[in-house]
């Protein structure tokens, strides 16, 4: 297997591992915007309106991005876009948990207050600087195997 072949896998499980994980953590919210937008809200980052406008969009953005990044179109761009959307909630789980914070982190759905014992933000912000890298990686190498990229600009490196 030569090596560009082996990058474009590492292009595509990075591909459907971001855009897999937005599509699931959007589709979960998708069904209860006022849950995603009281999960934005428990944050206390933005003024309440803001925060729950943000949360309306988000869970449509999350399925939007991590759709294009499964079918492997716009790839760097989507790519960007994840990792930064990763990127905000890595800064927003770490900011909860230094003011002491005890919520839900409502990636998946659910979000609000929690007792203490049962905040994950350790684990949340390893997933999400994970999500994150997949991002980056396919900022630096958009190139993947099995992508709608491919068939509609072709193979050329350069195009993407």
């Amino acid at each position: 297997m030569t090596r560009d072949r082996v990058l474009d896998l590492v292009g595509l499980l990075a591909r459907l591992v971001l855009g897999g994980a937005l599509l699931v953590a959007g589709g979960l919210k998708v069904g209860n915007p006022r849950g995603a937008a009281r999960a934005v809200q428990g944050y206390e980052i933005f003024p309440f309106e803001m925060a729950a406008y943000i949360g309306y969009a988000l869970p449509w953005i999350e399925v939007v991005v991590g759709l294009l990044l499964v079918l492997g179109l716009f790839t760097r761009i989507n790519g960007l876009i994840g990792a930064l959307l990763m990127t905000a909630f890595v800064i927003g789980i770490a900011q909860a948990w230094a003011r002491g914070l005890t919520i839900d982190c409502g990636c998946f759905g659910g979000g609000g207050q929690v007792a203490a014992e049962e905040t994950r933000y350790g684990r949340e912000i390893a997933r999400d600087i994970l999500f994150a890298a997949c991002g980056a990686w396919l900022v630096v190498r958009p190139r993947t195997t099995y992508s709608l990229d491919r068939i509609l600009f072709g193979d050329d490196k350069e195009q993407q």
